[in-house]
């Protein structure tokens, strides 16, 4: 590789060292050491002609696909810490995020057991310009150039091999032109895989006519995700403990070291085809264990839950317990409590016509997914959906715990027009108050979680959006004054960038207890009679 890394290093002490030293290093190279080939083995970078390992710490499969990528090897299919006898560069992984070189990105340490990156990559295969890393347009390197495939020359035993190879699930879609279409010279060969070889190369094959494919014909491809996301303990396959498989084994996730809130949690919902978030919760466990880390910053971009699963495992006694509402949801709402209601059944998701539906419906609807009672009910209100019609009248008495548990009767067929799959807006839960002040709209800032009354706090960013969000959810106009008050009190945290956006608060409140000391005094502009 003849490209120079230009990067900074900075000596830091692990506990381990009496010292800290600033330095700045020039890195020339970078390869993967001690593998099959070229494309797998130890990450190490070279720094004045000497090979040094590279630290695993925060890496996630995303980050190390990065490196495959820069190094011309397709894409990461698999990444694992391994213990080594010697000190590691530490690499701060969100250098490798873009295609420009590097800066600030180097850290190295002493200590007694450091622990290395090893990275497989697929080397002749990849998938590009998808939206995860089991899914893209495909593409074959050989003599180092990289082609894409005709649809014409693939077959669904070819996609099995690439996901295969990739370390993805199933195909679930293959077809030309699904992620765009591409650049790269043509592969001249028609592949005859039989669906149990280990690579696309291993396949068989015969020349192809094609010369270049016509507009719409260079093969996507969509895996599915392996399955290694689970919940366990629970009332059902949508409840309980999260686990992910990490190494071949199943391990709970730790829920002390990385910020969870109801927002990142609703993401493991909906990933799992189980509907929507209601309780996230931190459990203490006897002793510690080894668990693995979700780097939730990675979930909330709508990463895959696989992608942003940290490779270095951790120990904690505090695990993750997630339930889900299973069988409705809301979607393309403006938080969790809005949006256009679908129901599940025989694992498929539905719209509901709006005079199919009616108040008791949505008060069933708003309570099943922990939110209060419904202010708006609407056909069209958060647009249209693609999802076919559910075909029941839902006939609730307003008491039942879950909108399945309702009676109903078989819908009239087609007799819902555009513009009348219902969406509901539920409000807000008795959660939040503002505390010893004058009126109910100045005070200082508290919510309720699980039952507990706690001050309100957040080092992350600056107040000013989330002051306007805490007096317009209060019905409390606007904001006109803000303070801090000390108190040694537990207190609950809220997290960036949750709270400004217009997500409700309770959804970026962290789940895990925090004792800090400058909470928030709010004056709001509201009228304390209303």
């Amino acid at each position: 590789m003849d490209r120079v890394l230009m990067v900074f290093v900075l000596i830091w002490s692990s506990g381990l060292q009496a010292e800290e030293t600033n330095t700045s290093k020039v890195i020339n190279d970078i390869r993967l050491e001690g593998g099959s080939s070229r494309c797998s083995g130890l990450l190490q970078v070279k720094h004045q002609d000497t090979w040094s390992e590279v630290d695993d710490s925060d890496w996630d499969l995303k980050l190390a696909d990065e490196i495959c990528r820069q190094l011309d090897c397709g894409s990461v299919v698999q990444a694992y810490s391994k213990y080594t006898d010697s000190s590691a560069w530490r690499k701060k992984p969100f250098c490798f995020e873009s295609e420009s070189k590097p800066r600030k990105c180097l850290t190295k340490r002493s200590r007694v057991y450091p622990s290395s990156l090893e990275i497989i990559c697929s080397d002749s295969v990849r998938l590009v310009n998808g939206t995860s890393l089991c899914s893209g347009r495909l593409q074959v390197k050989s003599n180092q150039s990289w082609s894409s495939v005709c649809e014409g020359d693939f077959d669904r035993q070819d996609a099995e091999v690439v996901c295969r190879e990739l370390g993805c699930g199933t195909p679930s879609i293959f077809q030309g032109g699904l992620y765009g279409e591409g650049e790269a010279p043509v592969w001249d060969k028609n592949f005859h895989c039989k669906g149990n070889e280990s690579a696309l190369l291993d396949c068989g094959s015969s020349g192809s006519a094609r010369e270049t494919c016509s507009p719409g014909e260079a093969v996507g491809l969509t895996c599915s995700e392996p399955v290694n996301v689970r919940l366990v303990g629970g009332s059902s396959r949508c409840a309980g403990e999260l686990e992910v498989k990490q190494q071949g084994e199943w391990t709970k996730v730790d829920a002390e070291q990385t910020a969870w809130t109801l927002k990142t949690a609703d993401v493991v919902c909906r990933q799992m085809d189980c509907g929507s978030v209601i309780l996230a919760q931190e459990k203490q466990d006897n002793l510690y264990k080894t668990m693995s880390r979700i780097d939730t910053a990675c979930l909330q971009s709508e990463s895959v839950i696989r992608e942003c699963v940290v490779i270095k495992m951790t120990t904690s006694v505090y695990t993750l317990e997630i339930v889900c509402s299973d069988s409705v949801r809301l979607v393309n709402g403006s938080s969790l409590c809005s949006g256009t209601l679908q129901v599940k059944y025989q694992q498929s998701w539905s719209s509901v016509c709006e005079a199919d539906f009616d108040q008791l419906d949505a008060e069933v609807v708003c309570r099943e997914l922990g939110c209060g009672t419904p202010t708006v009910l609407r056909g069209g209100l958060y647009g249209e959906e693609q999802a076919p019609l559910w075909r029941r009248e839902f006939q609730c008495k307003g008491n039942e715990s879950a909108l399945l548990d309702c009676g109903g009767s078989d819908s009239a067929p087609d007799t819902c027009s555009p513009g009348e799959a219902v969406g509901i807006t539920c409000s807000e839960r008795d959660n939040m108050r503002l505390s010893g002040g004058t009126s109910r709209c100045d005070g200082t800032l508290e919510m309720k979680v699980r039952g507990e009354w706690r001050p309100v706090v957040n080092y992350e960013i600056e107040w000013d959006q989330k002051v306007a969000a805490v007096c317009r959810q209060l019905d409390c106009g606007s904001a006109v004054s803000t303070k801090t008050r000390y108190t040694r009190k537990p207190v609950w945290l809220l997290r960036h960038p949750c709270g400004q956006s217009d997500s409700l608060l309770r959804e970026c409140l962290v789940i895990q207890d925090f004792i800090r000391s400058a909470t928030l005094v709010v004056m709001c502009s509201g009228n304390p009679e209303q």
